[in-house]
């Protein structure tokens, strides 16, 4: 049984998931402003964060067998830098957020900052500001759902939680959101085929923009992967290069070809367990995989 401050952390999730494609929305010109709150709540009561997908192949062997295998996959609404919070009103609150504190440990000892700012519920932004690198930092908070005592770690976890998000900018007067990447190094991910547009493939994600990529061929020259370029490899290390399809073949991939993170696999009836992800995605995916896994309906799925 689910308890219920998993599916406090998973409702956080869907309404991440469901501001990031009100926002992807409303930048298109697709919904107004007014509509937005609306469309918010539907997103967040309509459907799941996951959907099943079935691979085949062994360039993933051992993770996914050589004989292919069943994958639960979460959604991911954009894998590239993404705004995952809006402000509102004068632009010194915050509406949506993203990191969850539960109050299981005392807030004021473990960040007095934090604390400091979440005890005024209403903070203004502009007090809490540090320059780094020449650029201005802050960080924004809302607070809801809170017992009393929950903020000093006295209320149980289910009491409440609260979100919070950083946001940077140029300046305090011309605050922009925080770009924050969605899969990290080492998940597993679903991404575009980039020599068939039609096609998906399933491959680990090995470095992201900024990267050094060495080859050990020695004639080929270093190089670092530009803004939102990926490396994607295959986990089959006995296969070769052009077997192995992957970027090794086909080069850098743009991060927004990345749709979705694989959390569990399905080899067959009994041979079946959670993907190896980055361990801050493990963390991140582990309310969702336990509200939402259904292995009885996967091995339905299952073609093998």
């Amino acid at each position: 049984m689910v308890s219920l401050s998993t599916w406090f952390r998973y409702i956080a999730h869907k309404l991440e998931y469901s501001v990031s494609l009100t926002w992807k929305s409303y930048q298109r010109g697709q919904i107004t402003d007014r509509e937005m709150g609306d469309a918010v709540w539907k997103n967040l009561f309509q459907g799941k964060l996951t959907y099943l997908h079935w691979n085949k192949g062994e360039e993933m062997a051992p993770t996914i067998g050589p004989q292919g295998g069943t994958l639960l996959v979460r959604k991911l609404p954009a894998a590239d830098p993404t705004l995952i919070g809006f402000w509102v009103g004068d632009g010194r609150k915050i509406r949506f957020w993203h990191d969850t504190w539960y109050a299981d440990s005392n807030l004021a000892s473990l960040s007095p900052e934090l604390y400091m700012i979440v005890s005024q519920k209403n903070a203004n932004v502009n007090e809490y500001v540090e320059l780094i690198d020449g650029r201005v930092h802050w960080n924004a908070t809302l607070v809801r759902y809170l017992l009393p005592g929950n903020l000093e770690g006295k209320g149980s976890p289910e009491g409440g939680f609260l979100h919070i998000d950083g946001f940077i900018g140029n300046d305090s007067y011309n605050k922009q959101p925080r770009e924050k990447w969605r899969v990290f190094v080492g998940d597993v991910v679903v991404v575009k085929d980039p020599q068939k547009s039609d096609d998906y493939l399933v491959r680990r994600l090995a470095a992201i923009e900024g990267y050094e990529m060495v080859s050990k061929d020695e004639k080929d020259e270093p190089f670092i992967l530009d803004k939102d370029e990926c490396w994607v490899l295959a986990d089959n290390e006995n296969l070769k290069p052009k077997e192995a399809k992957d970027s090794r073949t086909f080069g850098p991939v743009p991060m927004t070809d990345i749709v979705g993170r694989v959390l569990y696999c399905l080899r067959t009836a009994v041979d079946h367990g959670p993907v190896q992800n980055s361990h801050f995605s493990m963390k991140k995916d582990s309310p969702v995989l336990e509200v939402e896994l259904d292995v009885d309906e996967m091995a339905k799925n299952h073609k093998a």
